[in-house]
């Protein structure tokens, strides 16, 4: 009974504990659930399709991937918002790694939230900016966030390893 009574009176103390000042906040936290089967399909889908987008760069593709609605959240300065947006990164890209290739390397399903982790490689043979490439081999990673809503990619939170790419590329420099 004592250790009961200790462990209550434990408790109460925690629970009204105040918070910390430096512990993490979370605005959405979704947790992996168990979803229809017809939903499940139709996410993977969307996602399978808008990275069969990039790694060919078919704009048929997107527009049966992404909704009229679909929002790119960290958008690079100087790449237009919405649906065209994609469309414009892929079409500059592809002038400077013509030869472009995505592979997926991990896809999560949570509901209508689908991360992924992808590798792009290719070579530098077209021009970046004022840089030409020389046939550098590209290789580098991104992640996605991406959310899915009645078969199409709404949403888009994305990071690519660019000082990977920037490297490889010869426009930027890492020193030792």
């Amino acid at each position: 009974m004592r250790n009961l009574l200790a462990g209550a009176v434990l408790l109460g103390v925690l629970i009204a504990a105040p918070a910390v000042a430096d512990e993490v906040k979370i605005d959405d936290l979704v947790v992996a659930t168990a979803i229809p089967a017809v939903q499940k399909n139709a996410t993977i889908k969307a996602a399978t399709a808008f990275y069969q987008f990039w790694n060919t760069g078919d704009e048929a593709v997107l527009k049966a991937a992404i909704a009229p609605s679909f929002t790119d959240h960290t958008l690079p300065e100087g790449r237009p918002q919405g649906p065209t947006g994609p469309a414009f990164a892929s079409e500059h890209f592809r002038a400077a790694v013509p030869d472009l290739h995505v592979e997926v390397r991990k896809m999560i399903v949570a509901g209508d939230y689908v991360t992924v982790h992808m590798q792009f490689t290719g070579h530098f043979t077209g021009s970046f900016g004022q840089v030409k490439g020389q046939g550098q081999s590209i290789d580098f990673i991104a992640t996605d966030l991406i959310k899915v809503t009645h078969g199409r990619v709404t949403d888009n939170w994305h990071i690519e390893d660019n000082l990977t790419l920037l490297s490889k590329m010869g426009v930027a420099k890492v020193s030792q």
